[in-house]
């Protein structure tokens, strides 16, 4: 499979009846005023960004949404996945009551995942719900937290345990965003990407393999493919399972131990990618004691995994604090802990896994450092 030409832009529908949008792929998006065409009118719109991203793309966005909107407020806060809590919501529904926001305010979320989880749900519970658009400036968020309507703010007992299902009115992903992204977070928006190829498309796990070297250099015609197959794998998804009662679970690839993980460590240790990198290890690895997959997957996805600049050995948190956190996974059912495994190249499936299997699989990529391994990429 060869890389596409980079067009001006792409668009991938994600079709959900009346609650149907688009998602918007190219460069030099963020200042086309044609981006924004078509979107809610209404007196007052507010762009929800944070301190890192605001100063390199607030002001460009603020000045495209002067024409559409009498008022463009922002609130920035604080980076960091330590922040996407109550105390950040408080402070743009804060915003939104003091100057009197109506229900045809518009959010805009201008940032990564963070910001853009923290404001849909911000939009989702502001009075019943007020139209938004997500606007991810990360390689994690373009591929997948801003994309299925997924909302929510973290407990410090787990990971994105206070949300809603709202969907955005529209997804610009703007490649040229990328542009500015350390190195450590293009790293971890790899892990989304790397995650749709053993669930979903073989092909595309061979295209990965062969041109992530491109994607790590941010070539833009490689990254156009990734993040538009990305877009296209989970809107797939999406519009057969928009509330992930079934179907939509296989996207949660790796994530039961990378939310163990994420946790356990304190939020933001870890970026959710590179949790996500190691639990796709450890998934593997229980695919492979299950009889699912052959221990060669096991090889082949912690090459490409570490290859990406991400980490394979999990920390050693203790299995008692491992399965404590585990528990509280919203794929579990009964009391059982549940995976998304592997089941065949393309194919993923749910299965419950007994504790012994679990405590086998973590000391086989147990890393017995007291502290966390320092990120690969820099």
């Amino acid at each position: 499979m060869s890389v596409s030409p980079l067009d001006s832009s792409t668009v991938v529908p994600i079709a959900l009846g009346d609650r149907s949008y688009e998602i918007r792929i190219g460069a030099g998006l963020l200042d086309h005023a044609a981006t924004w065409q078509d979107l809610p009118r209404a007196a007052t719109a507010l762009i929800v960004t944070n301190d890192r991203v605001g100063p390199l793309y607030l002001d460009r966005l603020r000045t495209q949404l002067a024409s559409r909107y009498g008022r463009v407020d922002a609130v920035v806060l604080p980076d960091g996945e330590q922040h996407k809590n109550s105390d950040s919501l408080d402070r743009v529904i804060d915003h939104l009551l003091a100057h009197a926001a109506d229900r045809k305010t518009v959010l805009f979320a201008l940032g990564g995942g963070v910001i853009g989880d923290l404001a849909g749900f911000a939009a989702a519970i502001y009075m019943r719900g007020v139209p938004f658009v997500q606007v991810p400036t990360t390689l994690l968020a373009q591929v997948d937290s801003s994309v299925g309507g997924k909302t929510a703010i973290n407990h410090p007992r787990g990971k994105n345990m206070i949300g809603a299902f709202y969907q955005p009115v529209r997804v610009v992903a703007d490649l040229d965003t990328l542009d500015t992204l350390p190195a450590r977070e293009l790293s971890a928006g790899l892990a989304e990407i790397i995650k749709y190829g053993p669930i979903a498309d073989a092909d595309f796990l061979d295209w990965i393999e062969a041109h992530l070297d491109a994607l790590l250099a941010r070539d833009k015609a490689a990254l156009a493919y990734a993040v538009k197959r990305s877009c296209e794998i989970k809107a797939w998804v999406v519009g057969q399972d928009e509330r992930e009662s079934g179907l939509r679970a296989i996207l949660n690839f790796g994530h039961t131990f990378g939310h163990a993980i994420e946790t356990g460590l304190g939020y933001g240790a870890w970026l959710h990618g590179e949790a996500v990198g190691c639990g796709m290890v450890l998934a593997s690895e229980l695919s492979a004691r299950l009889g699912l997959m052959p221990a060669s997957f096991v090889d082949r996805m912690s090459r490409l995994i570490e290859r990406a600049g991400l980490p394979t050995r999990a920390p050693a948190l203790g299995l008692p604090r491992y399965l404590e956190l585990m528990q509280v996974d919203k794929k579990n059912e009964d009391g059982d802990i549940r995976f998304v495994l592997i089941e065949g190249l393309g194919k993923a499936v749910m299965r419950a896994v007994p504790h012994d299997l679990i405590a086998d699989t973590l000391a086989a990529h147990l890393d017995p450092s007291p502290v966390p391994p320092p990120p690969t990429a820099s």
